[in-house]
C-alpha cells in the first residue's frame, strides 16, 4: 500500500496534511504501525462511553498524574470539545491517546500516551499527525506540548516528532480546586 494510502486509511481517510506528509516519508512510524498487520487500527475521537477505559489506560500508559485526571474532568473536556480527545485503537484495544485542545488562539497537546506493549510502532506519530491536522483545520498555527522534565522517553518522542523545548518560558500553575 502506498504511504499516503496507508496513512489515510490509518487516520480514517480524513487528514489531507497527513497524506502530504506520508508522501514525503515523514510519518514512517505511522506507516510501520499500519504495515505490521494491524489492519483494524484506527484513530477516532473519544465518546462518553470510552472515558472509564481512558482513565484506566492513563494509569498504565501515561507518566504522571494531573488534578483533572478524573471522570468529571474528562467528561467536561469531551462535552466542551467532542473532538479533542483522540484515541488510537488496534481492534478493540485502546493503544494510545492524545488530547488536542484548541482555545481559538493556541493549540495545546496533552496526554500523549501509548501502551507500553505498543510503543515504537508509530502510534504516537499517528496520533500527533491527527492532532496537528485537527489544529490546521481549526486555524491553529503553532502547537505546544506539556512534557514532564523527568520523562526522558517522552522528550525523545517529542523531539523525533519535530517539537523542542522553549527554554525562555516557564509554566506557572495554580490548582483551582
Amino acid at each position: 500500500m502506498p504511504r499516503a494510502a496507508a496513512c489515510l486509511a490509518l487516520l480514517g481517510g480524513r487528514p489531507p496534511r497527513c497524506a502530504s506528509a506520508c508522501q514525503n516519508g515523514s510519518p514512517r512510524r505511522a506507516r510501520r504501525w499500519w504495515d505490521e498487520g494491524m489492519n483494524e487500527s484506527r484513530i477516532r475521537a473519544a465518546r462518553p462511553e470510552d472515558l472509564d477505559a481512558v482513565l484506566a489506560f492513563w494509569k498504565t500508559a501515561a507518566e504522571g498524574t494531573s488534578i483533572s485526571d478524573d471522570r468529571a474532568g474528562v467528561e467536561r473536556l469531551v462535552a466542551r470539545d467532542p473532538e479533542a480527545l483522540l484515541l488510537a485503537e488496534d481492534g478493540d484495544a485502546l493503544v494510545g491517546t492524545v488530547i488536542a485542545g484548541f482555545d481559538g488562539w493556541r493549540c495545546h497537546l496533552y496526554r500523549l500516551a501509548v501502551h507500553p506493549d505498543h510503543r515504537r510502532r508509530g502510534i504516537g506519530g499517528a496520533l500527533l499527525a491527527a492532532a496537528e491536522d485537527r489544529f490546521v483545520a481549526l486555524g491553529g498555527r503553532r502547537a505546544d506540548a506539556m512534557v514532564l522534565v523527568r520523562n526522558e522517553t517522552a522528550q525523545h518522542a517529542w523531539r523525533a516528532a519535530g517539537y523542542g523545548p522553549q527554554e525562555q518560558w516557564r509554566r506557572w500553575v495554580k490548582p483551582l480546586a
